[in-house]
């Protein structure tokens, strides 16, 4: 049916609602087992939210309400379905998928963080993901290797 024949709030309503997918990352979905568990718990989270949008009686306010929610419950289902945990490393000579890192810059700033997947990366809380330029050049490094990022040098000072 043509949006002539519609109320206008509909036309309106309906194109608030046609929201894009949220990008899904060309590269594998390492997560930790952490990681995993904050995908299901978002997951859940997603869907309940999408229940409480659909009990709304207003069609265009129950489709404004359940638009997010659904296009994260599509995001969140695609990401659980595709993960694959990576178990914490038990050797700390080289830095792995799940290494907490500290390293020293050129400029004398020392920073700390945690190897993880992409999803669950949070530089402000410590930890960056493994595709970042820094977490792919730590990768495979070990105490005392010295790495080149952009303009920058970092050393690895210490990996747990």
């Amino acid at each position: 049916m043509s949006t002539a024949f519609m109320k206008e709030e509909s036309a309106e309503t309906a194109a608030e609602t046609l929201l894009p997918d949220r990008a899904i990352s060309p590269h594998p979905n390492l997560v930790t087992e952490a990681g995993l568990e904050a995908l299901e718990l978002q997951l859940q989270e997603a869907r309940e939210a999408y229940d409480a949008a659909s009990a709304i009686e207003d069609v265009n306010e129950r489709r404004r309400q359940a638009a997010i929610p659904l296009r994260d419950t599509r995001y969140f289902s695609a990401r659980v379905r595709t993960a694959q945990v990576i178990p914490n490393p038990t050797s700390f000579d080289i830095v792995a998928f799940g290494h907490t890192v500290t390293f020293s810059r050129s400029d004398g700033r020392v920073q700390t963080y945690r190897i993880v997947g992409e999803d669950e990366a949070d530089p402000k809380a410590g930890s960056i993901s493994f595709v970042a330029p820094v977490g792919k050049s730590l990768l495979g490094k070990a105490i005392g290797d010295v790495v080149s990022i952009g303009d920058q040098e970092l050393e690895i000072i210490a990996i747990s």
